[in-house]
């Protein structure tokens, strides 16, 4: 079975994926795990992965851009 993760933190489930259940997984054959920046499927300069709210408000939301490429190259 292979798992794809699509995150802007790759490092935290590259280790993550070296214990545990995971581990036992992929010593034994049965996962593969890959695990893909969301930040290299971004057309900007910076990387953006996200942008303020229509309309104003608090917080920040997602760029819808980058997750179609990124399910894409999967």
């Amino acid at each position: 079975m292979d798992i794809h993760i699509v995150t802007i933190f790759p490092e935290i489930f590259s280790q993550l994926t070296d214990f545990g259940i995971f581990r036992i997984g992929k010593e034994k054959g049965l996962i593969n795990i890959f695990v893909h920046n969301l930040r290299d499927f971004t057309s900007d300069k910076h990387k953006t992965t996200d942008d303020r709210p229509y309309g104003g408000g608090a917080g920040m939301v997602m760029l819808v851009e980058p997750v179609p490429k990124a399910i894409e190259n999967l």
